[in-house]
């Protein structure tokens, strides 16, 4: 008996409306804060080919031989410094923005489904899309997380769609969105943030962009991340009036003894606090969610590397995560890449499923 190699097609009716998800992918993030469930997300997570690049066998043996053996332990106790009573951060915020996202949508009257998922651990994307397919779903809109491209995040999410793709049969329609790191909304969205914070708080000397770091062979590989970050930086002073001597770029999350992009985020605070600069504001535009990165690395650890070294006074501006203007600028940005997929009428649906019939389909 011969065995297909796809999944089973759910049931199909000739003139059934087409449908239109947006999916919005996010990293991912362990199941719970022990030892355990990092073991089998950073297993998953630094297997990756995308993620690290060094050559598979030897990476595989250290990744496995040494890594996994120790820094599970390690990483459990930070993410339980930020864990809350609805789970990790993250997916906490990423929910949130998918169900904001459905609500404006819904509001402009329109009958796009939005879910969310993750790279790394549950929900995952294949998940999502088997349920999106189930639910006749014909068009998917996949919008990244990340507003700066990097092969290292946005391709792996698309790798992760390629590989549900190879066990479909009748495939969506799939968009796939690489960045959106210079769009007005974007820019003008973490302005507010920035905006709200200061007539709050007032303004600090100095404003810190620190992005997420990846390795410096990558930029010289051809990953536009690096030019990316910065023109965001850019457009973000230009918004908010800043001279160039008013922020500075860094980049944070180094892993490993390779040189990363630098300048580094908590070298260049250490060095701002010893050249006196008593006030730091520091936002993290490259992240559209609060995490670990942001609440333990940057909150805590930055923060108490500033002060430790002489600084004063030192303010982590909360990510967009499911702020207003974010969720306008989400929408904007889906609607941009969504042109042209207009539903078919009423009438044109029935006269398609009449001509189906008419060639012999059961329904």
């Amino acid at each position: 008996m011969l065995t297909s190699p796809f999944t089973a097609e759910p049931a199909f009716t000739h003139g059934q409306k087409s449908r239109t998800a947006v999916l919005l992918c996010n990293l991912g993030t362990p199941d719970a804060p022990t030892a355990a469930a990092l073991r089998r997300y950073l297993g998953e997570f630094l297997g990756d080919h995308r993620v690290v690049e060094i050559p598979r066998l030897i990476w595989l043996t250290i990744l496995h031989g040494i890594i996994l053996r120790v820094r599970p332990a390690k990483s459990a106790k930070k993410y339980a410094s930020i864990w809350t009573e609805q789970g990790s951060p993250l997916k906490v915020w990423t929910q949130r923005q998918a169900q904001a996202l459905q609500e404006k949508f819904d509001a402009a009257g329109s009958q796009v489904m939005v879910r969310f998922a993750m790279r790394y651990g549950a929900t995952s994307i294949a998940s999502q899309l088997d349920e999106l397919k189930a639910l006749g779903v014909q068009r998917v809109l996949i919008l990244p997380a990340y507003p700066q491209y990097s092969g290292t995040t946005t391709a792996s999410v698309f790798d992760a769609v390629y590989h549900w793709a190879l066990k479909t049969r009748h495939l969506p329609e799939f968009r796939f969105i690489n960045h959106y790191h210079d769009h007005a909304d974007y820019i003008d969205a973490l302005a507010q943030k920035i905006k709200a914070h200061w007539a709050l708080n007032g303004q600090s000397a100095q404003l810190v962009m620190s992005f997420h770091g990846v390795p410096e062979r990558t930029l010289h590989l051809g990953d536009p991340y690096h030019c990316e970050c910065y023109k965001t930086a850019r457009l973000l002073g230009e918004k908010l009036n800043l001279r160039k001597d008013q922020y500075r770029v860094t980049f944070q999350s180094r892993f490993g003894k390779a040189k990363w992009l630098e300048p580094y985020t908590e070298p260049t605070l250490i060095e701002l606090a010893q050249q006196g600069v008593d006030s730091v504001d520091l936002i993290c535009p490259g992240f559209t969610s609060d995490c670990l990165e942001t609440l333990e690395e940057i909150a805590l650890e930055a923060k108490s590397a500033f002060i430790t070294h002489g600084g004063k006074s030192f303010k982590y501006i909360e990510c967009l995560n499911d702020s207003a203007p974010w969720i306008d600028a989400l929408h904007s940005v889906c609607l941009q890449h969504m042109s042209g997929w207009n539903s078919s009428t009423p009438q044109e649906l029935e006269t398609s499923r009449r001509e189906a019939l008419a060639l012999g389909a059961s329904n």
